[in-house]
């Protein structure tokens, strides 16, 4: 049976964690970065191994930083011919009014958020269009697509991340490489710890399932997307609960 292999980004915890676990059990060796939480990272790739006796690379670093993603994916491909899967998983947020955010803070947001899109594929690209196979998902957000009060950078990065979905998957799919986002509503990871609990119980009201999104429930439809045929591609997934 071939071997398969998936990169996921920003899975020390939440999503790409969850997504990380689900794919390990469907028998892919792993390629997963952080940013800060090295020793939680090592410790769940420890954790992979051992249940599921694959092979996992770990890596810290920024994902908005060209040269790191660059080096980083010269690592993973010395150890697998090519990566299959692809999850462009890391993000950061900023909430705040605009004109209280500086030059730098907009660039981080971008950087990490939709650059980072970029500076993978094209590491990770040339090896999938020789194979002439392969999988990108996005993890992108809601907001991407109607914007939010006082998350423009955000939003931002996501409206444009789904805009490269679309054109990449236009680009590879001589290819047969497709490309698709997840749109996410709201999910319970710790990105949401900058809202208080009576925040959250709010804006659990407004979305008509009753509550936020678990990112197990993310990891499922990450796995769900790579059952799907490769002809669907180019496409905005949105996971909200029903909210838009």
């Amino acid at each position: 049976m071939t071997e398969k292999t998936a990169f996921i980004s920003g899975a020390s915890r939440g999503i790409g964690k969850a997504t990380a676990t689900a794919l390990a059990k469907e028998g892919y060796h792993l390629a997963l970065t952080c940013r800060h939480s090295i020793r939680g990272l090592e410790t769940l790739a420890e954790d992979l191994r051992q249940t599921y006796h694959i092979q996992v690379l770990t890596f810290q670093g920024n994902m908005g930083d060209a040269d790191f993603v660059s080096a980083m994916a010269s690592e993973v491909q010395k150890v697998y011919r090519k990566i299959d899967v692809l999850i462009n998983n890391a993000g950061i947020s900023y909430v705040g009014l605009l004109t209280d955010m500086s030059a730098e803070e907009w660039d981080e947001v971008i950087s990490v958020n939709l650059s980072s899109c970029f500076y993978t594929a094209k590491a990770f690209l040339p090896a999938m269009v020789a194979a002439r196979s392969g999988r990108i998902i996005n993890i992108s957000s809601m907001w991407g697509s109607v914007g939010a009060s006082c998350e423009a950078a955000y939003s931002a990065s996501k409206g444009g991340m789904n805009t490269l979905t679309r054109a990449l998957a236009k680009e590879l799919a001589p290819s047969h490489i497709s490309v698709n986002a997840i749109a996410c509503g709201v999910i319970d990871t710790s990105m949401n710890n900058c809202f208080s609990s009576e925040e959250k119980d709010a804006l659990a009201e407004e979305i008509p399932f009753g509550r936020f999104a678990t990112p197990e429930e993310v990891a499922d439809t990450i796995c769900a997307l790579l059952q799907a045929p490769a002809y669907l591609t180019g496409q905005i997934i949105g996971l909200d609960g029903g909210y838009l």
